[in-house]
């Protein structure tokens, strides 16, 4: 049904697509999987005619096509779940599905039917979307079902998912499949480029592995292991398992939480009552599914939101509400485009949002670049974030490392505590390693690390004690290196007072 021949792609500086072969079958699922800037995106953006090839030949159906625009590709066929979401905020479900489609009537819409549509296919998917509802008040997880149903209101034949499981709970990953089979049984093409070698092998018929740009190889991941699937992405073996770490030393208290509570943005309560404690030399991790409460928690510890009651110290200050210095908390925020980044300044600039107005950085209102690009390589360097130059547009760089880019800034900064919120979407295997080595320096250093992750497998790796969110409250916290993974998905469904007995007995 597809098929591309000899692509490659320049950027400056950069190499992004050598030379590669990539076919996929009428039926077929065949996953896309690489590091971080391996090639994966770039080569999908130009099937979609986001990007032209320098060279190559792209052929749908056996007839050689030239895809010059998103309209192109949309008019063959072929449709794409963008890694970062094409959405527009201020606009409903129902308007951000229809936009761009031409309509029967010149400058004018069929909402009714728009809607009638809309509604058949959330029903049909089990989707609880709300046509009416704007993008803005959608979880994240709903923006994604959002996404997808755009392919699947268009009728799209040639399907891209670009790392679409990133922000779902299991429970939807199971439903996405499902979704996924369906349309490959009803003979769709259907690409999927994820870093989950469990997904691969669960939803994958063949996987093609990409490296630095280069195509090194097609396998079967029913033959394939994940170690073996692993070693060819990033050409050496990889470590994701518990590490041995020394006893946690938690004394100090960095992050009181008393009786907190807020609100999402709707103005629903989001967090109920919250208290909790995280001390220098500890990770504490945040378990539970998307959408219960976590992204409101973090917002209101590192001040972005306003709480409706309770208290938030950091070393013994109240921080409740007041503006407080930067420098005492680091931030990664579960999406980075959103609040931790600026992609149309440069990396350098990124890598100083929070310090550019302090010397060595600025003396007397003036920038000091020469400060800031040497701040900037040795980052870089450090970080191994992967740009030709410090100076180019962050939005050149693959997700994977604009995501180094926050953790670099954040972590580079030695704050007292730490909020990690998904630090690990969208990164490859060799990028999980790294950020999980990073996170237990800074245990290991005394910061208060605070985690939160809806991957239920790395909170396990990574943390000392775990703490279970559902509907924006505490259901228990369970010590880490004794855990019973039962106990915690019971407490993710919100079984708490039968579990709160078993908690105190077990910690």
């Amino acid at each position: 049904a597809l098929r591309m021949v000899g692509i490659t792609k320049r950027f400056p500086g950069v190499l992004a697509n050598d030379n590669i072969t990539f076919e996929v079958r009428a039926g077929e699922v065949h996953g896309l999987l690489g590091e971080n800037g391996a090639g994966k995106t770039t080569l999908m953006n130009i099937l979609y005619g986001l990007h032209q090839p320098d060279s190559g030949r792209i052929s749908i159906h056996d007839k050689e096509v030239s895809i010059t625009s998103p309209r192109v590709a949309v008019d063959l066929g072929i449709g794409m779940v963008h890694q970062h979401f094409m959405l527009v905020d201020n606009l409903s479900a129902l308007e951000n599905i229809i936009l761009g489609i031409p309509q029967e009537r010149p400058y004018m819409l069929n909402l009714d039917s728009a809607r009638d549509h809309f509604k058949e296919l959330t029903s049909e998917y089990g989707l609880g979307l709300d046509p009416s509802t704007p993008v803005w008040q959608l979880s994240v997880g709903d923006r994604q079902w959002l996404e997808i149903l755009k392919l699947l209101y268009r009728g799209s034949r040639i399907l891209i998912f670009d790392e679409p499981t990133s922000v779902l709970a299991a429970s939807q990953v199971e439903k996405l499949f499902k979704t996924i089979r369906r349309m490959a049984d009803e003979r769709c093409s259907i690409v999927f480029i994820s870093h989950k070698l469990k997904e691969m092998k669960e939803i994958a018929d063949r996987v093609t592995v990409l490296r630095d740009g280069h195509v090194v190889g097609t396998v079967d991941p029913r033959e394939t292991s994940p170690t073996e699937m692993a070693q060819l992405m990033v050409g050496r073996d990889v470590f994701l398992d518990r590490r041995p770490r020394p006893p946690s030393k938690a004394k100090k208290e960095v992050l009181v939480v008393r009786s907190l509570c807020c609100n999402n943005d709707r103005g629903v309560p989001a967090i109920r009552d919250m208290s909790l404690t995280v001390h220098a030399g500890e990770i504490v991790g945040v378990a539970g599914v998307s959408g219960n409460g976590q992204r409101e928690f973090a917002e209101c510890i590192v001040g972005l939101r306003r709480p409706v009651e309770g208290t938030i110290r950091i070393n013994d200050k109240l921080i409740t509400g007041v503006p407080h210095d930067p420098s005492l908390v680091g931030y990664i925020p579960e999406d980075r485009r959103k609040t931790g980044l600026v992609v149309d300044f440069t990396v350098e600039e990124n890598l100083i949002l929070k310090t550019f107005d302090n010397p060595p950085f600025t003396q007397r209102g003036i920038l000091q670049w020469s400060e800031i690009g040497d701040r900037a390589k040795t980052l870089i360097q450090n970080y191994e974030i992967k740009t030709p130059h410090p100076a180019i547009p962050l939005r050149h760089l693959s997700g994977g490392h604009q995501q180094r880019v926050v953790v670099a800034r954040e972590l580079s900064a030695e704050p007292a505590l730490l909020v990690a919120s998904q630090p690990t979407r969208g990164l490859d295997v060799a990028s999980v390693e790294t950020v999980h080595k990073m996170l237990l320096q800074e245990r290991n250093r005394g910061a208060a690390v605070l985690f939160i992750s809806t991957e239920l497998s790395e909170v396990l790796t990574v943390s000392d004690r775990i703490i279970v969110f559902f509907r924006g409250e505490i259901m228990g916290e369970l010590n880490a290196e004794a855990v019973d993974v039962n106990l915690i998905g019971e407490m993710m469904l919100g079984y708490g007072e039968r579990t709160q007995q078993a908690v105190r007995g077990s910690v």
